[in-house]
């Protein structure tokens, strides 16, 4: 329930300075993005060590990489999104950090394929609670003026994470290789293991720190101050039940016997879906409906693993969205019923798209080209200029979209489309050019081109739903990212160098196709974000929204 600000009110807010504190927990919010994307970009510098160890291919590195990641990130984002809308944020963000930096460090005693996807899974759990968490706090501790500037100092821990896991990786690497070039003689690990187990630790402590941040009040600054759930965990489980196949057909039982039907109906289709890819594709049998088959006496259709896990999630997310349909309409009218909503977090799922795995690719990629460049100068050059050249573009991208929003409303929008459409060009001539300078080069103008998309598409999606539907906006906003960019991105990069005989250079070229559809749906988004930004409040009401 939420309370429409007066614009005295309003405008007073607007006015006053931001505190001190609130620049302190925002750098404290930024070192978690950091560590963040330490835990999950490393994979990048250790793929060809992995690759050589483990025995696997390409497309297998997409897939650990994005999808045995993304899916369980999102998926668990929608309950932890709603938790984040409910419970104290601070310490969901303790708990959720706690969590993946001890699934990073049990990364490093994988032993084989399916362990390390399972830990992979785990860190997408855990990561899960960071930005539904920081997105609301970020919006409680920031004025609307100042928000995509502050959500894009926050989200730099994106790029500055991603950067320096890399150099971290190929310091760690190297060294541990050269130390033990047979593996560790007590624990027999490699130095990519050693890479996972040295970035994770630090994670547990840094918990500690963010457990000593204040909550602040939820909704005040904008004059819509929200009372506090005295139930928060129902809405946790009510939310992750919705997610759970199986208990999903229950769920849409209990809204009748059609909504168990088109329940069914749609859990087929996703994976007779998965299927047909499996055998277009050619990929082969996965571990997972394998191994289920074989513990009960049945022999599954092969679907590959990664088509199996994005028909669950697909599916899973129906359910989510029909069960929120029914429980709170308003939060889906403003969000799953809202064309400009949609438009705007699809429209930046398409960078995503591109630049996960333009990001993931790059080292693998370069330590393939380009002979005689050792680990540790590939994550310095190559991890230094992505954090660079990241932190420039998302924090002046953010700050540019603030700066338009006030001549246009349609602004921020403007910006998510430079960010779609400006890296092209250079990505082109990165990924087939001969020189090592040019690569290092080209990889900072790319990374802070499609960098600068981030705040604004982040701000734009918070600025369309009430106070109280911000973690619920985050997560939805965060499964246009992941299911559309993280979790086809990568794989599908990686399957096309496969099949290619390992051309990583025509695999990320390939994510390009994608370009024509964000660049329709962000031509929507402009003309229809104006308009639903304005009427936040009118159509919250006709939704049902009760103010208090």
């Amino acid at each position: 329930m939420s309370e429409e600000p007066s614009a005295v009110q309003s405008q007073s807010r607007e006015s006053e300075p931001v505190p001190a504190y609130s620049w302190y927990a925002l750098g404290v919010l930024v070192l978690v993005y950091v560590l963040n994307f330490i835990d999950r970009q490393i994979l990048s510098i250790l793929a060809n060590d992995i690759k050589a160890d483990l025995g696997v291919d390409d497309a297998y590195l997409g897939f650990l990489y994005g999808t045995a990641f993304a899916i369980f990130y999102a998926l668990f984002g929608i309950p932890l999104g709603r938790l984040a809308d409910s419970w104290k944020r601070v310490r969901l963000m303790t708990l959720g950090l706690g969590l993946w930096s001890a699934m990073t460090a049990f990364s490093g005693f994988a032993r084989d394929a399916a362990t390390l996807s399972v830990a992979r899974i785990g860190v997408g759990v855990g990561e899960a609670t960071a930005s539904p968490s920081a997105y609301s706090l970020i919006s409680d501790w920031f004025p609307a003026r100042l928000r995509a500037t502050a959500l894009a100092i926050y989200s730099s821990g994106l790029y500055i994470g991603g950067g320096v896991s890399l150099a971290i990786g190929g310091v760690i690497v190297d060294g541990w290789n050269k130390a033990y070039p047979a593996g560790d003689p007590v624990f027999g690990l490699a130095g990519w293991q050693a890479a996972f187990i040295a970035v994770g630790l630090p994670g547990l402590l840094l918990a500690l720190w963010v457990a000593s941040l204040r909550e602040p009040v939820r909704g005040a600054i904008d004059g819509l101050t929200t009372a506090e759930d005295p139930h928060p965990f129902r809405g946790f489980v009510r939310e992750l039940y919705t997610i759970i196949p199986g208990f999903t057909f229950l769920g849409a039982a209990a809204r009748g016997w059609k909504s168990l039907l088109l329940n069914i109906v749609v859990l087929i289709t996703a994976l007779a879906v998965a299927r047909g890819l499996t055998v277009i594709l050619g990929s082969g049998e996965g571990v997972i409906l394998g191994s289920l088959g074989d513990a009960i006496g049945f022999a599954f259709p092969p679907i590959t693993d990664q088509w199996l896990l994005l028909a669950i999630g697909y599916y899973a997310v129906f359910c989510w969205a029909a069960a929120l349909r029914v429980r709170d309409y308003p939060t889906f009218a403003l969000t799953w019923g809202s064309p400009a909503f949609l438009c705007t977090i699809l429209g930046y799922g398409t960078v995503a798209f591109m630049a996960y795995s333009a990001s993931y690719w790059g080292a693998p990629y370069a330590e393939r080209t380009f002979e005689g460049v050792s680990k540790t100068s590939l994550g310095f050059f190559l991890g230094g200029g992505g954090a660079v050249g990241g932190f420039l573009g998302v924090v002046l991208g953010g700050r540019l979209a603030d700066v338009l929003l006030e001549r246009t409303p349609s602004g921020r929008v403007w910006v998510i489309l430079f960010g779609l459409l400006s890296p092209i060009p250079f990505a082109v001539i990165q990924y087939t050019t001969e020189s090592w300078t040019l690569f290092i080069v080209l990889n900072v103008v790319v990374g802070a081109l499609a960098a600068s998309a981030l705040g604004a598409a982040a701000a734009t999606s918070q600025s369309l739903v009430l106070p109280r539907m911000r973690g619920t906006a985050t997560a939805t906003f965060f499964l246009a990212t992941t299911l559309v960019g993280l979790a086809l991105g990568p794989y599908l990069a990686g399957y096309v160098s496969a099949a290619s005989g390992g051309d990583l250079s025509r695999g990320v070229l390939a994510t390009l196709w994608i370009t024509p559809i964000g660049l329709i749906l962000l031509l929507a988004a402009i003309r229809l974000v104006p308009k639903a930004a304005a009427t936040i409040a009118e159509r919250a009401q006709a939704a049902g929204e009760v103010p208090l």
